[in-house]
């Protein structure tokens, strides 16, 4: 919201000081319209993708330190959680997995992170490394992931995610 202001008061400094000296030319305006169109437009993009790149690391920190409430704001109720073994899970079954520690992440490293964000869907790859305890048996995990995120009124929402080994 800051930038949008500071682009704006940036503008009516330009056009003050422009109308000043020389005479309105609607060509010129109608250029640095365009101009700060695209740069709020540039600014709203990026700030989608820092929010669901947060919504992502808020993510792996609740696969790490599982906590019912902030789980169930993050995840949509019509969840579809993909395993590598292939393995379906929904909202309930992926959180009860977390909460009673059958999965149990011990550290979680996420690389090679893309976001693309058309409309309200944000689709989202990375690699995933990972320090397991499931079960009280210790292993690593290294998987290709992609998360499907959807804009909500309260904000990014985790609508999939599928997992495949890597080869």
């Amino acid at each position: 919201m800051l930038k949008i202001n500071v682009y704006g008061l940036f503008l009516c400094m330009v056009l003050d000081k422009f109308t000043a000296s020389t005479p309105i030319q609607p060509d010129m305006i109608k250029k640095l319209l365009i101009f700060s169109g695209l740069l709020i437009s540039t600014n709203f993009c990026f700030a989608q993708k820092a929010e669901v790149e947060n919504a992502v690391t808020l993510l792996t920190k609740l696969m790490v330190s599982p906590d019912s409430a902030a789980l169930d704001k993050i995840v949509l109720n019509n969840l579809s959680y993909g395993h590598s073994s292939g393995k379906i899970q929904t909202k309930q079954e992926f959180m009860h997995s977390l909460l009673s520690g059958e999965s149990d992440f011990v550290d979680i490293n996420l690389t090679d992170q893309s976001v693309i964000i058309q409309n309200k869907t944000a689709l989202v790859r990375h690699t995933l490394n990972a320090k397991t305890n499931d079960k009280n048996v210790p292993g690593n995990v290294k998987l290709y992931i992609l998360l499907i995120w959807s804009k909500e009124k309260a904000g990014w929402k985790l609508l999939g995610r599928q997992a495949v080994k890597v080869p």
